[in-house]
């Protein structure tokens, strides 16, 4: 139960009809009924029943929707409270990718802030489910998500039910990432099939809502290979690709500083499923701050520093 399940309900009572809420809350009536249904198993009661007035309460959902109105204007009550309470305060936060050219739009912004005033920053790199989850439940605002453009169909629809907008940033292809030592590295364009003899190094909590019966479950990569080391932060990816010469990894395109910094070089290699998209979200109704208007600046002035780069 969430919020956002509250929200559902008490929508449904005060237009008596499933259609009609479903309709109001921008999502479809299906997926609608399925969240009510789940409220009310998590609950181990029903909240509406039909009638020929339409959809009614029951003794208990009655009771319940009261509870539920008490509980949104009380959290309704404590965001107005840290609203001035961080009056003056720097505030950002955004949930993202593991994507360097995304990481340094972040670290550009907070270079920037006011060292001689408060700031509370909050970032967080993750999975494209993990980050819809936290600006639904909070307490991000802001995110990123990465998906490949095969599934860009299911991910629209994910979040137009989750009632949060949408913006794309950047379509672009994976590259292969790795050592200048690796085997492949002085390659043009690095064979497929060559690549596959060598150890992958993946991010292992990847997933696709609705594809995937458990938002647990990863999801096939551009690669498939029987040698694999499975990462879940950024920075180890790098450490393990220049300290082991025969590891690979397919990454978004990486601002030159990186590869200079690790040692590495990044090269085009033709797969299926290897084009992705990178996408702004946030709720529908949320306005931006400055901040956040700062860091979606900075966020397209980093995503064209390596658009336009050369990858040899």
């Amino acid at each position: 139960m969430n919020t956002l399940h509250l929200k559902y309900a008490i929508e449904v009572e005060r237009t008596s009809s499933i259609s009609q809420a479903a309709e109001n809350l921008f999502m479809g009536q299906p997926s609608l009924s399925k969240a009510i249904k789940e409220l009310e198993d998590t609950l181990g009661f029903t909240i509406f029943e039909r009638t020929s007035k339409g959809v009614t309460p029951t003794r208990k959902g009655i009771k319940f929707l009261s509870y539920a109105r008490n509980v949104l204007h009380q959290i309704e009550q404590m965001e107005a409270l840290s609203d001035s309470l961080d009056a003056g305060m720097q505030t950002f936060n955004i949930s993202i990718p593991r994507g360097s050219y995304i990481a340094d739009a972040v670290t550009s912004l907070v270079s920037e802030l006011d060292r001689n005033e408060g700031m509370n920053v909050n970032v967080q790199e993750t999975n494209s489910v993990q980050v819809v989850n936290n600006i639904i439940d909070g307490p991000f605002n802001l995110g990123v998500i990465r998906f490949q453009t095969e599934y860009e169909n299911y991910f629209k629809d994910y979040l137009t039910e989750k009632q949060l907008k949408f913006e794309t940033v950047w379509e672009f292809e994976y590259l292969v990432l790795m050592s200048e030592k690796h085997p492949l590295a002085n390659a043009g364009k690095v064979d497929y099939q060559e690549l596959r003899k060598y150890t992958e190094i993946t991010h292992g909590d990847t997933a696709i809502p609705y594809i995937m019966p458990n938002s647990s479950a990863s999801v096939e990569l551009p690669s498939k290979t029987s040698k694999s080391i499975y990462v879940y932060e950024r920075c180890s990816q790098y450490d393990l690709l220049s300290s082991i010469p025969t590891t690979y990894m397919w990454v978004s395109p990486i601002p030159e500083k990186w590869l200079q910094r690790y040692q590495l070089v990044q090269r085009k290699c033709k797969t299926l499923g290897n084009i992705y998209k990178d996408v702004l979200i946030y709720p529908k109704d949320y306005k931006f701050t400055e901040l956040d208007r700062r860091f979606v600046n900075k966020l397209f002035e980093a995503k064209n520093d390596v658009t336009f780069c050369e990858y040899r």
